[in-house]
This record gives structure tokens, sequence and C-alpha cells, in this order.
């Protein structure tokens, strides 16, 4: 077994190294850090970055690469390619860029759509250096309060409120203070995701190995034996949970998070949820400026590389030559098609719009890419409450905390009851509402909206129950579309009164989005808020192995929440996987060794 143990071993550092033994050049191979310029909110300026339309005659000639859709994960990916040397045109069918970090403004308010804190975004952290990498340290992040998250189980006002605290043994101990007599089953809880988090390496390399090399490995199951990640990976959050302990709010405040990933605790894997837990323990940050911060400072650096940005660039379809590798899109303009040719081909629209809507018919039967499709389903559907508010943050007592609003402890059996009801039943009966307000958090608001605040609400819907409207125009869906929306927001109302009673005669905009606003706006298939579904199946071995940035077809490939894990950060690492296969360089490596540099070099500074 250990003769066997160790030829597999030896198989898989040959295939790990043979794999990226390109010339390409290393694109953090130099600290590219600059010192952040004022913040820039002159809106002709950043219209001319966000808002440049597609034309045929704005296509950079010469391209090396083409990326599909705008979203973090295709802008990392085109950013990481410009600064390898690469000429990058990224098309995007919104009319702006940004995907999930774009904004949008309503009567004098701006909101965010999906970006609402990050973790681990302290200085010179991985993930830190990696994004002041990919926007030359122009963005800027607010760090949010001690207690950057807080459960309230119940009504608001009258149910129990516990809060998490910033930093890795705060996070602990004021748990312990909130659940006397709990600390074995808290202890237990951190050691879990100490050690799978920390210890995790056999995730990525997975995705990093050829294709054959990690299925072979996966199917061993040789993996469990390195990786308490693998290990824990088929174990469901509820199970380990509910070993921990009987106390059921106990058994909440450890699952509250869920909503970030968007599965059940009961088919959630215990080591994505691990990832999760300590991606936040050292507390919350928020893009200084807003979300669209992120895409502002990104696109510069792809047009300093002679790439660009389009929007309002419908791709229709990939374009396969006579042996079926990619060579280029057709782009919807007007009532005509316009074809973009680049030897390479990226998609960040996500696995099933880019296997089931752009590849031509005959590719989308290729046994790979119906293999691929046959381990995934898609994700649950989002439902969204912007609200707009007359008043600044202190005058109506918001917080930059964010709030998890569940009924009761039975995080469980609210879900499924809410997911098995009709869409009426369901609108009065909403099992979670994420609450977070985007101008309490941003350090520049006030400045910029003098007298105004956001709320954002976050909740989830099902595709189903709007899906009789997806044929209509977005905002002419009609009288009894917008009745349903109003129910649950009606519904959600009540209880954001309850928690923030000030706002209640100052609001002045409401609006919501439902599953068919996400598949509008950012072309999700099935409204889906964090693409193909991340339920126990999505973090098998297998599945991780093949999940990967390169498809069956030659010159495509994927980047994105689909190829790692949902989010910003999934996102983005989604990217790296992506740029790592097109130039066949292992960027992990390299952005270890950038790590340790611009570590050490400010250590310097400080003695």
């Amino acid at each position: 077994m250990w003769l066997y143990v160790i030829l597999l071993l030896v198989l898989l550092l040959l295939a790990f190294w043979s794999f990226f033994s390109s010339k390409s050049p290393n694109p953090f191979s130099v600290d590219v850090r600059r010192p952040p310029a004022p913040p820039v909110t002159d809106k002709d300026i950043r219209k001319k970055v966000l808002k440049q339309a597609f034309s045929a005659d704005k296509v950079p000639q010469n391209l090396d690469a083409i990326v599909i859709g705008s979203g973090f994960g295709g802008l990392a990916a085109a950013v990481v390619l410009s600064k390898a040397g690469k000429r990058v045109l990224v098309l995007e069918q919104h009319s702006r860029a940004g995907g999930c970090c774009h904004t949008f403004s309503k009567k004098g308010f701006e909101f965010d759509t999906g970006i609402h804190y990050i973790g681990r975004m302290q200085t010179n952290s991985p993930v830190r250096i990696l994004l002041d990498q990919l926007t030359e340290g122009q963005l800027q992040w607010a760090k949010m309060p001690d207690v950057f998250d807080a459960v309230i189980l119940g009504e608001p006002g009258n149910g129990k409120t516990y809060r998490l605290h910033s930093g890795t043994k705060e996070y602990y101990e004021e748990l312990k203070k909130q659940f006397p007599g709990e600390d074995a089953a808290i202890e237990k809880f951190a050691k879990l995701i100490k050690t799978i988090a920390h210890r995790n390496a056999f995730f990525p390399i997975l995705k990093l190995l050829p294709l054959p090399v990690a299925k072979l490995l996966s199917k061993t199951g040789l993996l469990g034996w390195f990786s308490p990640f693998i290990k824990m990976a088929s174990r469901s959050l509820s199970e380990v949970v509910n070993g921990l302990t009987t106390n059921e709010e106990l058994r909440a405040v450890f699952c509250y998070i869920f909503p970030t990933y968007g599965t059940l605790p009961s088919n959630t894997s215990f080591s994505l949820h691990a990832f999760l837990v300590d991606h936040f323990l050292k507390g919350g940050w928020y893009p200084s400026g807003g979300a669209s911060e992120i895409a502002f400072h990104t696109i510069p650096i792809i047009k300093r590389a002679g790439g660009a940005v389009l929007t309002k660039a419908m791709v229709q379809n990939i374009l396969l030559d006579s042996e079926g590798k990619a060579y280029g899109v057709s782009v919807m303009k007007g009532q005509q098609l316009v074809n973009v040719f680049a030897p390479i081909v990226i998609s960040d629209a996500g696995i099933f719009n880019t296997y089931e809507r752009l590849l031509p018919e005959a590719a989308r039967a290729l046994p790979g890419i119906q293999a691929s499709l046959r381990m995934v389903e898609h994700g649950l559907g989002g439902l969204t409450v912007f609200i707009g508010i007359v008043g600044s943050k202190e005058e109506l007592g918001l917080e930059a905390t964010n709030y998890y609003i569940y009924p009761e402890s039975n995080l469980e059996k609210l879900m499924k009851h809410y997911l098995a009801a009709s869409r009426d039943e369901a609108a009065k009966n909403i099992p979670v509402m994420y609450v977070t307000s985007p101008s309490a958090k941003d350090p520049t608001w006030e400045e910029r909206f003098p007298g105004k605040s956001t709320l954002i609400v976050v909740s989830f819907a099902q595709y189903k129950w709007f899906e009789e409207w997806k044929d209509e125009r977005a905002s002419k869906r009609g009288v009894e579309y917008e009745g349903l929306k109003d129910t649950f927001v009606n519904s959600i109302m009540e209880t954001i009164f309850k928690l923030y009673p000030a706002i209640k005669d100052k609001i002045e905009y409401v609006s919501a989005g439902t599953p068919l606003t996400n598949q509008h706006y950012l072309l999700a298939s099935k409204g889906e808020m964090y693409g193909a579904d991340h339920g126990l199946s999505r973090l098998q071995a297998e599945v991780i192995a093949t999940m990967r940035s390169q498809t069956p077809i030659p010159n495509l490939y994927l980047t994105g929440q689909d190829v790692f894990l949902c989010g910003f950060v999934g996102a983005l690492h989604g990217a790296i996987f992506c740029a790592s296969s097109v130039l066949q360089r292992n960027l992990f490596l390299d952005l270890m060794q950038l790590t340790k540099a611009v570590q050490a070099k400010d250590s310097k500074k400080n003695d």
C-alpha cells in the first residue's frame, strides 16, 4: 500500500511541475502598488471606463484573448493576462461593466448589486496583496466594526441577538460568553474550522493537475488521508454541528452564514462552510467608494495593455473551426452579428450559459460537455430589496454591522418549508433576511450622498415562482408580477421596521429584484445568486477535479465562481486558475513568492 502511495505522489509531483513548464512571463514579478489617488467622482470619467458600448471599430486589433462577461472572474482573468503582455477584449452584455460588482442609481441613491462585504482584507494578507496587484493599490478597503455580523433568532426587538466579533481569538471567546456552558462545543468547532481551512492544499492541486491525473488521484480515496478538507467534504454541516451540541440556538449560530453560499445546512459540505467561517474570522471589509470601484480600478490596466472592456455586447455564440477549436465569438449589434476573433476564448458567463447556450449544438453534445453538466445543478435564486432613505446613518440609527434574521433557530426547517411552499405562502413566510447598509459601511458615502442612506435586504426565491414572466420585458412584466413582488417586499419591510424603526417615515425609494432580475442583468440561467449549486456533490474530489478552467473545447476556458467557489474571492481564485491554464504557468506559486517579498519589504519599512 505504501509503495502505491509513494508512486502516486511521485506521479502527482511530476505532473504538477511538468504542467507548468511554460516560459510565459510572470505577471506578479514586481510589486506594482502606487499611493492611492483621490477618488474619482466625475460622472463623465467614470462613464468612459465603465460604460464603453460595443461597436466593431472599438475592437482592438490582434487580440490574444476574448473574455465573455465582466464579472470579477472575467475582469481579474483579463487583468492577469494583460499584466503578462496579452491584449484582451472583455465583452459585457449589460450597459455597465462589473457584473455583481456594478452599482446602479435611482432617485439619487446608489445601490450595490452583489458585493456586500469581504473577509481577509487586512493589510498584506495574501488576498489583499493579490487585489492590490490587480488594481495597482488604488482600490481601498474600509474595515467594518468589531461586531461585523449579528444573528437575530426571532423577531427584531423581541428575539435573541448573537454577535460575531472580529479576530480569531475574539470570535470564539465572545461566542463562549454568549453561550455559557458550551465551551467544549465551541472549541471543537474552532479546531475543525482551523484544521480544514488551513490544510486544504489538495483542493487547488486537483484543479491544477492534468485532468486524467487528478481523476486518478481522486478515485484512489487516498486524498482523505492527507487532506482534512477532502476527508470532511462529504459530511454535511448539519451532521457535524448536530454532533457538537444539542443547543438549537448555538447550532443556528454555527450555521448562520449559509446564505453566503446558498445551500441548506443538510446539503452543505462542512469543508465549504469551514472556508467561509475562516474567511471572516478577522472581520469584514467593504470597498471604499462602493462596489463599482472594483471594476473602475481594474479596467485601466486592461486598456493600457492594448485591450478593451466593451458593454452592450451580447455574445450570441462561441465560434468553432472545422477542428472544433474556439477561435472567436459572435456579438449581436443591433440586428447584425459581428464576429470577433482571438486564439483564446474565456467565458465568465457560467457553465450553464457557456455549455448550453453559447456553444454550437454539435459541441454541446460532446461527452465531456455532457459529463460536466451532469455533475452540477442550478443554484438557488435570489430576492433582493433596495431601500433608499432620507437621513444620515446617525439620524436613522443605521449600523455598519450586517444582520442575519431568522424567525426561529431551526434554520433547516425554515428553509425547507419556504422552498416547498406556493409562491403566495412563501411571500408571507420568508425564512432568512440578510440586512446590510452600504451607506453606513462606506466612509466616502456622506461626502458623495449627504443626507441620504441605503439598506439592502437579500433572501432566496425559487425561479419557478416567477418563471411565467421570463419572456416579458424587464420593467414591463405586468400588474400580477409587480403584485407578487410587493407581497414579498411588504413582508420584508415589516421586519425591517422592527430592526430600524426610525426609517419608517423616511423611505423615498423601494425596489425589489427577483430571480428574473438576475436573469436579465446578470444572465444567470435560473436567476441563481452563486452560479452552479454548492451542495455536497460539488465538493467531492472528482467534481472538484472536473470543474476546472480547461474545457473539452480546445482554446476555450472557464473563469469565475463555477471554476472554484462562490462569491467575490471564489471568483477571483477561479480567475487565477484560468490565467494559470492559459499561460501554462503556476500563478499561485508566483503569488506566494510575491506575498513573501511584499511582506518582507513592508516589514522593513515598519522597523
